[in-house]
């Protein structure tokens, strides 16, 4: 075989730095994008955070606009970094930095919000007693012996999370063997223990946790006594909602049953679930939906989408034209600066385009609900504003819309389509809202099947097997009937 070299003309599509960082911050959620701005502001000079900015009028858009696609420069698509933002290798002597970048906006002195910082994380860590401290305190201040406090701050270690003895035939026999005390102390001293707030606690299984919850109430409390047997003799029926056999178990009338069962659903299984240590998990909105004079208005969160500028401290230090490493990092570091406030603001307005369409084809759900949903996939918006698929995916991953109606993720505005019997669409969400707007309305000793509620959608002219109507049911948590079935 003969070698020889030849050219060739080819289209190639090429992922510069600049594309492959707004997409990769187009997917973040609000949270990693948070950590990702700290960690630029930490790791380049040039960067600071504006204080001083207000929210632009760009952000703050009417759904009815935001149909329309805003194609061509300027639109905030991922695929639109500006060539021009290289910086020049050479600059003139003693230029100032905005002969050469008019388009920088002004800085003023860096500052932190450190303060707002510490007191967010003070704010969101869960600081209250563990049980195991919150009881020791309980039983420093209880009338005990030497050896019953021994005894006692030997079961409250043994207590877990959850606020249950396990394996009490264990725990008692160590005990005993360890310090030599009787197992009728020992039993004694358990029995004040589970005394002690939270109400249940050091109870060896779930029947003795909701007895002793139900001990500690007034006598006079309706359904405590009822409650007290239901415990005692059909415990295992109540999770099986199986009244008749309560009945039978008991000897109960159904009044009695009916407060009983109402007073041990107030009831606490896990007493010691409260005093876990947990951090709190809030979802905070990316994008903020009010209705204003008969129209919906799309507008991103200002505190998800913080003003970055340049630094204008360091930006002057660039005076000459020279080719020094201390000259080259700066360059470096304002060039990088200019390609992640480009990438941040393509983002914001990938997002609020994306929620502005969202809320131009869902403008019925937010008039009358979850039944008025349109069926939409992400091919719809891709076309309306004239982006890729992939592009509106990673804009609705991991996003929020607060609504008047309540917060949602954007892809929870997404579902595939079901034919009508006039020959239009239902979308799948309303469809699940219809099926659970029947059975909240069915008769509780009739309960309604997937065949039944199959008919009854195909009354209002949507055509779906019984198959579907279990699927549906079931991803709304909803049992079958016969598990609905309530016995007189």
């Amino acid at each position: 075989m003969k070698q020889s070299l030849a050219l060739r003309q080819g289209l190639g599509l090429t992922m510069t730095p600049a594309l492959q960082q707004a997409i990769r911050l187009l997917q973040l959620s609000s949270l990693d994008l948070q950590m990702e701005i700290q960690q630029a502001l930490d790791s380049n000079l040039m960067l600071e955070q504006d204080q001083d900015a207000v929210e632009s009028p760009t952000e703050s858009m009417e759904a009815p606009e935001a149909a329309q696609p805003a194609a061509g420069p300027g639109s905030g698509i991922l695929d639109e970094v500006r060539a021009e933002d290289n910086i020049p290798e050479e600059i003139p002597v003693d230029a100032e930095w905005e002969d050469v970048f008019d388009d920088l906006p002004s800085s003023g002195s860096s500052s932190t919000d450190e303060d707002g910082l510490h007191d967010f994380l003070q704010a969101n860590l869960h600081t209250a007693a563990s049980l195991h401290d919150h009881l020791i305190g309980q039983a420093r201040m209880a009338p005990l012996g030497d050896v019953e406090s021994m005894v006692a701050a030997y079961l409250i270690d043994a207590i877990n999370e959850d606020g249950y003895l396990e394996d009490w035939d264990g725990i008692c026999e160590r005990l005993v063997q360890a310090s030599g005390v009787e197992p009728s102390v020992v039993t004694a001293v358990l029995a004040r223990v589970q005394e002690f707030d939270p109400p249940g606690v050091a109870a060896r299984d779930l029947a003795e946790c909701l007895t002793l919850q139900v001990r500690q109430m007034p006598r006079s409390r309706a359904g405590r006594w009822a409650a007290l047997e239901i415990i005692e003799c059909g415990l295992i029926h109540v999770a099986r909602q199986d009244e008749a056999a309560i009945m039978r178990t008991t000897g109960l009338t159904p009044e009695d049953i009916r407060q009983g069962l109402e007073l041990i659903r107030t009831l606490q299984p896990h007493p010691g679930r409260p005093f876990q240590a947990h951090e709190s998990d809030y979802l905070m909105p990316d994008v903020i939906v009010t209705k204003k004079n008969g129209r919906w208005k799309v507008a991103l969160n200002p505190d998800h989408a913080p003003k970055l500028r340049i630094n204008g401290r360091y930006q002057g230090f660039i005076k000459r034209a020279d080719q020094s490493k201390d000259q080259l990092q700066l360059k470096q570091h304002l060039q990088e600066a200019r390609y992640f406030i480009n990438s941040l603001e393509s983002r914001n307005e990938t997002i609020l385009r994306v929620s502005q369409c969202i809320v131009e084809e869902q403008r019925a759900f937010l008039e009358y609900g979850e039944e008025a949903m349109r069926p939409l996939v992400l091919r719809d918006v891709a076309q309306t504003l004239g982006i890729h698929e992939s592009t509106v995916s990673r804009a609705t991953a991991n996003k929020y819309m607060l609504t008047p109606r309540g917060l949602y993720e954007l892809k929870y505005f997404f579902s595939s389509h079901v034919a009508t019997t006039q020959g239009g669409v239902a979308s799948a969400t309303a469809i699940q809202a219809m099926i659970k707007r029947m059975i909240g309305a069915e008769d509780p000793a009739r309960p309604l099947s997937d065949s039944t509620l199959a008919e009854l959608l195909l009354k209002e002219g949507i055509q779906v097997a019984r198959r579907t109507v279990a699927k549906y049911r079931e991803a709304l948590h909803i049992p079958p009937s016969h598990e609905r079935k309530a016995v007189a």
